[in-house]
């Protein structure tokens, strides 16, 4: 596989404010993060001629969005495989761009909705769950991780009070983000005493669904400072790996992580950050094993022995993750990607890690009978 153009990259990045409940609509949430995108880039809206769109619960695709937004586009895709759509639609940009089918493109995420819409919305999420879950009492998303989180712990000896670091260090830089929806306090006890919601999983082992939005902006890089621009050096994706497996304790990140690795040039050690698909800390994990931040099984104490703040020894979602800041829609996968950004950018402000200069964001998603098909991963690093 070809490696991205170390000429094109992220030069811009904006939100929409998170909220427990709409205030506006989806494609309202879509133009407040776009429009924050192109200030940062200090690029106008008649520039953008590319679209790439990640939305949930909706007909519209990006072609749609260019109505809306008054633009015509020469490029456009929307995003197919949940979780890891975003990242991957950043990827397919930076390759638009370097051929030359764009000039500058928006890459949107968003949701409106509220905790009863995402539950209407999951239990028709496939065909897999609307013929062979909801049948049988399908429970939700918790129903299908605690099992994943059951058969990890009885596997390899992982705690839950091992696994609860996620869901706490991950509060603690939350509250350094004032855009974070969760910033109350959390200690391991209130983690562990939480109301069950499907044993093993307590209540802050799961996503708060929410509205928001976020977008970055491709085009190249000598448009902004030198230092404000993101390079993407290498990307990868895998679905349905393992094949034909229920409840699987991997996922495709370790099938790819050393081609993704060797084509950055970098390894494990090399990264200063990580921004995981945090939608549950048994995720987070696998994740964190599979793309060799430690051996397979060894998580837990690898969990106890690292500090997870972004000014601890292993940083993980320095802004709060979706477990703090909320799953909004189709923003999800995006969220791990502006905060990269931010933080290469080196506009973290109070949470911003000490001379970052790289780091490895991950996808996850498309949620089927027993586990997740999709895994995508690429290492960010500061353009130099």
């Amino acid at each position: 596989m070809t490696g991205l153009s170390r000429d094109i990259g992220i030069i811009g990045y904006g939100s929409a404010r998170y909220d427990k409940k709409p205030r506006q609509s989806l494609f309202g949430y879509m133009a407040e993060a776009a429009r924050n995108a192109l200030a940062s880039a200090g690029v106008a809206k008649h520039e953008v001629d590319g679209l790439a769109a990640d939305m949930t619960n909706t007909p519209d695709t990006a072609v749609t969005m260019a109505e809306y937004f008054g633009l015509t586009t020469t490029w456009s895709h929307s995003g197919s495989s949940g979780g890891t759509g975003a990242l991957l639609s950043v990827a397919r940009a930076i390759r638009a761009v370097e051929e030359g089918q764009a000039n500058y493109v928006l890459c949107i995420g968003a949701g409106a909705q509220d905790v009863a819409a995402f539950k209407q919305r999951v239990t028709r999420f496939n065909s897999a769950i609307m013929d062979y879950m909801m049948p049988h009492g399908f429970g939700g998303m918790p129903g299908i991780f605690a099992l994943i989180q059951r058969k990890h712990m009885e596997t390899y000896g992982t705690t839950r009070a091992q696994l609860g670091r996620v869901s706490v260090d991950l509060r603690a830089n939350a509250r350094q983000n004032d855009a974070a929806l969760l910033r109350g306090p959390m200690e391991l006890d209130d983690y562990l005493n939480a109301p069950v919601i499907a044993d093993p999983l307590g209540l802050y082992d799961c996503v708060m669904p929410c509205s928001g939005g976020e977008a970055v902006l491709i085009g190249p890089l000598d448009r902004v400072p030198r230092e404000k621009g993101v390079r993407m050096l290498s990307v990868r994706e895998s679905n349905n790996y393992p094949a034909n497996q229920i409840v699987p304790l991997n996922g495709g990140w370790e099938a790819f992580r050393d081609d993704m690795y060797g084509q950055a040039g970098y390894g494990p050690s090399d990264m200063d950050f990580v921004q995981l698909y945090d939608d549950f800390p048994i995720m987070a994990a696998i994740q964190i094993e599979d793309l060799g931040f430690c051996p397979k099984g060894e998580v837990g104490r690898f969990l106890e022995d690292n500090r997870l703040t972004f000014d601890g020894s292993f940083p993980v979602n320095t802004g709060g993750g979706q477990l703090s800041c909320g799953q909004a829609g189709g923003s999800a996968g995006l969220l791990s990607v502006v905060e990269a950004t931010r933080q290469l950018r080196g506009e973290g402000e109070r949470r911003q890690v000490p001379g970052a200069r790289r780091g490895v964001v991950s996808g996850f998603g498309m949620i089927s009978f027993g586990r997740g098909l999709a895994a995508a991963a690429a290492v960010m690093e500061q353009n130099r």
